[in-house]
């Protein structure tokens, strides 16, 4: 495993007094994700070819892959990806031979399954990242841009200051998302021996707006809770997967944010993701998409 996959994952940062940490899988009451074909595993390599670290990430058009700058981290050596769209595309992966038979991640695109299913990727892009999440402008969004077009479909993007609406405290409670992604679905204490739960699935879950416009927000981050009955929340594996406005009912592609970071270790807390509705943002989407 990289020092910088080590670094992302486990670091601590002190930032406004609160330690924060990136977030990379759907936690609590989650479903596995068959509504939304486009949102992919996204694998990240160095100038080498080696494994980075893995991402989620999500269809915004044919060729053009929405995720988090700190996965499109080129400063912190991402040169290419690979991304999986099978909604089990880890679930198969054999620690004895490194990889999953069944779709070959994190290595390749298993035999028939490139251009289809599994796409590379030679271009990353991200919206001035700094190299950490600095708050509560963090900058963290990304873009990948596939090496041919696939025929998934795609999420829509929102109106610029969409989520301003929702901006003060009243009802927010009735204010649902759905998040989606890859990776841990519970986190053990560390000093307790036990393994880390992966299903390496595409799950989603049900989440409630909980603040816009915080110290740790400020019109930049968008803030969730999934605890509770019928809710769950993001964690390791998720990072760069969308945030959909609407609950699991709505059916909505509408993506308004990307899963960023949490408060949590243990991923037991609020979520925050980053608001991709500020004018800016789109602007920088729409000159880069493909």
């Amino acid at each position: 495993m990289s020092k910088k996959l080590l670094f992302s994952i486990f670091s601590v940062m002190v930032i406004l007094a609160i330690a924060v940490s990136p977030v990379y899988a759907i936690t609590g009451d989650f479903v596995e994700d068959f509504d939304h074909p486009y949102v992919g595993l996204v694998v990240f390599y160095d100038a080498n070819g080696e494994f980075l670290w893995r991402c989620t990430g999500t269809l915004i058009s044919n060729q053009t892959l929405l995720t988090a700058g700190h996965c499109a981290d080129t400063e912190g050596g991402a040169v290419s990806a690979r991304v999986y769209f099978q909604q089990d595309a880890g679930a198969n992966y054999d620690p004895a031979i490194g990889v999953d038979p069944i779709t070959g991640y994190p290595e390749t695109c298993a035999p028939g399954t490139e251009g289809t299913l599994c796409f590379t990727a030679s271009t990353i892009l991200n919206f001035d990242y700094p190299g950490n999440l600095r708050l509560p402008n963090t900058h963290d969004v990304g873009l990948v841009i596939l090496d041919e077009p696939a025929n998934l479909g795609y999420a829509e993007l929102p109106e610029p200051n969409f989520l301003d609406q929702f901006a003060t405290e009243r009802g927010t409670q009735d204010v649902l998302f759905t998040v989606s992604g890859y990776g841990l679905s519970y986190k053990q204490q560390p000093q307790n021996g036990k393994p880390n739960l992966s299903f390496r699935e595409r799950l989603m879950a049900e989440a409630t707006l909980v603040n816009l416009n915080s110290a740790l927000n400020a019109g930049f981050n968008l803030q969730t809770q999934g605890n509770g009955a019928g809710q769950g929340g993001t964690c390791n594996g998720d990072s760069g997967g969308p945030v959909f406005f609407g609950g699991l009912d709505s059916n909505s592609d509408l993506v308004v944010a990307v899963t960023s970071f949490g408060l949590n270790a243990l991923c037991r807390g609020t979520d925050f993701a980053y608001r991709i509705d500020q004018p800016e943002v789109l602007e920088w989407i729409y000159a880069n998409m493909v």
